[in-house]
């Protein structure tokens, strides 16, 4: 019987029936070649979301998105062996009726990106890391269309915002890093400490950020289901992620700290199990000009973790948020007292998968 040389061929869908379909292709080659591990991948998916009335009604509302691209990574040898590169090439196309999601409601937009990845990672171990780090800087950018376009700034402003946005135009810089540092001789006792920075920026003025791709901030990082104008949703403890810290329209530049105390209860491979102890702080900007690595939402709370290789890994956090919410941030609800409301409070983080919802 052939065995492979580790190709992974994955074909999901998903339905509710008229309202939502979600349809997912994907295909790696971790051996492209035979002689080095360099990884080939191609993805491909369709979603579309309705308010599930039929197409020729006049209040149907309508979110589709068909997705494609490809992807090459590799192990570096220099400077050492513990550098990775990665890069992908995407392109979404967004169909638009009556939507709710975005900045304008009816129309297109298509959305052709370059993406490189550069990361070194000396983690001891995925599951229960004792020592070492991991950096990653991630890079990706579209077209500047606008180079090209003939318009003056007063043509811009007069433009529907389909108009302006039929072709997605921005670049988008992020950086993270985090360590394990055992504190204790056996090594059971274990501070890891982590911090994310991200920009996106535009490259005329006038045309404006992007609508999609920002950066979105609170909750678990589990909130997938939104994710329909490609934004990032990144976990922040102690903010509920469904009313998040960042506004509507979300953030082009966000920050976000952490400190996270772990023991081992059981480091049986079969069934490793953690609790854990963390402070953490974030929060987004609408432009690098209003960024203040001061002025975030703190947080703090403790949890447990249990890795079976059956279900990989799930857990529970419970986590206090200290900081209330900002107006025009999601989670807010236009009180004139910005003291009195939109302040979080103690609630309940559901956690699947080992890094979900992170910077």
């Amino acid at each position: 019987m052939p065995s492979g040389d580790g190709q992974r061929l994955s074909i999901r869908g998903q339905t509710y029936g008229r309202g939502y379909q979600s349809y997912n292709f994907s295909f790696t080659e971790p051996w492209l070649g035979g002689k080095k591990p360099t990884s080939f991948s191609l993805f491909m998916s369709h979603s579309l979301l309705t308010n599930s009335q039929e197409k020729s009604s006049a209040t149907y509302s309508q979110t589709s998105i068909t997705s494609l691209g490809m992807g090459l990574g590799s192990r570096l040898k220099w400077p050492d062996d513990y550098f990775q590169i990665y890069s992908e090439m995407s392109y979404q196309y967004y169909d638009l009726r009556n939507s709710t999601y975005f900045i304008f409601s009816d129309g297109y937009s298509n959305n052709i990106s370059l993406q490189a990845v550069i990361s070194r990672n000396s983690v001891s171990d995925p599951i229960y890391p004792r020592s070492g780090s991991k950096f990653t800087l991630t890079m990706k950018s579209t077209l500047p269309y606008s180079v090209f376009e003939d318009y003056t700034p007063e043509e811009y402003l007069a433009m529907s915002d389909q108009e302006r946005y039929k072709f997605a135009e921005y670049y988008k810089i992020k950086f993270s890093g985090e360590w394990y540092l055992p504190l204790t001789q056996n090594k059971k006792l274990v501070l890891r400490s982590k911090f994310g920075f991200g920009f996106m920026g535009a490259y005329n003025p006038y045309k404006g950020d992007s609508p999609f791709e920002r950066f979105y901030l609170g909750g678990s990082g589990l909130n997938g289901t939104w994710q329909f104008d490609g934004r990032e949703i990144i976990s922040l403890r102690g903010y509920d992620g469904n009313s998040p810290v960042s506004p509507q329209t979300g953030g082009t530049v966000i920050t976000r700290y952490s400190l996270e105390l772990r023991y081992p209860l059981s480091l049986n491979p079969s069934a490793t199990i953690y609790g854990l102890a963390f402070i953490e702080a974030g929060n987004t900007y609408n432009s690098i000009r209003d960024f203040n690595p001061f002025a975030a939402k703190r947080a703090a709370g403790a949890g447990v973790r249990i890795f079976l290789p059956m279900f990989g890994m799930l857990g529970v956090d419970f986590a206090w948020g200290f900081d209330p919410l900002d107006p025009g941030a999601a989670g807010f609800n236009g009180s004139a007292d910005p003291g009195a409301m939109g302040k979080p409070v103690f609630a309940v983080f559901p956690i699947i998968g080992m890094n979900l919802g992170d910077l």
